[in-house]
């Protein structure tokens, strides 16, 4: 069994932004990454924040038609994408099904033929 401590320190390795959303919309846990990222906004202060606080109003209906799709049984659901990273809402569920919660995370893009770089700068090892 692992513990909450490695849990959370596996996902403070990940070089991307973890956001962990309750049912109730209210952050339950940043990685390191996203409280580095989120760090003007008030980084680690914002957990236990709704998660509708940190957003504008656009934003908020589209996160409460993704959780509507992720109640709906939807697993992911793509929130926004441009050139440089795409945005998405992961569904949490336990053994049951049930919904949990969710997580936003951030996937980097970069131009083709190149590997993503690591969160110190230098190519990925593949």
């Amino acid at each position: 069994m692992v513990d909450e401590v490695t849990l959370r320190a596996v996902l403070d390795s990940l070089p991307e932004e973890i956001v962990l959303v309750g049912p109730d919309h209210v952050i339950r846990y940043m990685n390191r990454f996203a409280k580095e990222q989120y760090a003007k906004e008030g980084g680690e202060a914002l957990v236990g924040r709704s998660i509708f606080d940190c957003h504008n109003e656009r934003s908020c209906a589209l996160i409460r038609e993704a959780w509507a799709r992720l109640v709906a049984g939807e697993d992911e659901t793509l929130m926004s994408e441009n050139e440089k990273r795409r945005l998405y809402l992961r569904a949490v569920r336990d053994p049951q099904g049930r919904l949990l919660g969710y997580y936003e995370w951030y996937e980097r893009l970069t131009p083709r033929g190149q590997p993503p770089a690591s969160p110190e700068g230098g190519p990925k090892a593949l």
